[in-house]
């Protein structure tokens, strides 16, 4: 854990830039139709690996929380769990990982689901290359991240850091970043679920909980690769078939608030 900076917060090494805008822009991404498609592929995935049961299924659990946070109707959720056990019928969809590389240099890594693998390499593929990216190979870019659980804190949630932090790595959490008044925590994967209901069992409120890539390492990016590189990861995030999008890069918040001006 990494305690310590010049205002008593806690910090975490690593962190991209592109986790935190993904946080702040989820709420405006939930009002539109296209989440509820990448869910519902997430659902149905889920179910058909693990069965239709949540209780007996923790993969198709956390899809379900990401469902009901984002309001997604129940008839939508009931609709994919049937399709992933096979009770309706409905497209098959393969997972894949692609890997490739951002401009300046930055590390992105995708995690995908499609009924047609060739249409949906050929899309991703053109959306770097026209972007400032190129798509790489398998393995190119996956050792620079790590697999943690990542669970964030409602925004406005009145804390007191020290009894955050007591909380969390009593119940087992890794690190605690607290910068502006955000609380993030991160845990190994198999430890997210308990981690997370230790917190609400505590009454705190949270915005989100879930597995993510958090990068070994940052790259510092600014001026036009700055710019080029936020497009082409809002890019990859509207595409269909992008259930999660990672980089490593990293931007300064004074460049930040320019580029959001």
């Amino acid at each position: 854990m990494n305690i310590g900076d010049e205002q008593g917060g806690i910090l975490m090494s690593g962190h991209s830039k592109w986790s935190t805008i993904k946080h702040k822009k989820g709420k405006a991404d939930a009002a539109r139709g296209k989440v509820f498609t990448k869910i519902a592929r997430e659902i149905i995935i889920a179910a058909r690996a693990g069965g239709g049961d949540p209780n007996a299924n923790p993969r198709l659990r956390a899809a379900l929380d990401k469902a009901r946070e984002a309001n997604m109707p129940n008839d939508n959720i009931n609709r994919a769990i049937r399709r992933g056990t096979g009770e309706i019928e409905g497209a098959v969809y393969e997972e894949m990982v692609y890997e490739g590389y951002g401009p300046g240099g930055s590390a992105v890594l995708l995690e995908l689901t499609s009924d047609n693998r060739n249409r949906t390499a050929g899309e991703i593929r053109y959306i770097f290359s026209r972007n400032g990216g190129s798509l790489g190979e398998s393995g190119c870019v996956a050792w620079m991240f790590d697999r943690k659980g990542l669970i964030v804190l409602e925004a406005g949630e009145k804390i007191d850091e020290d009894e955050i932090m007591m909380l969390a790595l009593d119940a087992g959490a890794e690190d605690v970043t607290i910068e502006n008044g955000e609380v993030e925590i991160t845990t190994a994967p198999d430890d997210l679920e308990v981690v997370k209901q230790s917190l609400l069992d505590n009454g705190l409120q949270l915005a989100s909980a879930e597995l993510t890539r958090i990068p070994k390492n940052t790259v510092e990016l600014d001026g036009e690769n700055a710019v080029k590189m936020l497009k082409l990861m809002e890019l990859l995030e509207e595409h269909d078939d992008v259930q999660e999008a990672y980089s490593n890069f990293d931007i300064s918040d004074e460049l930040m608030e320019q580029l959001d001006k």
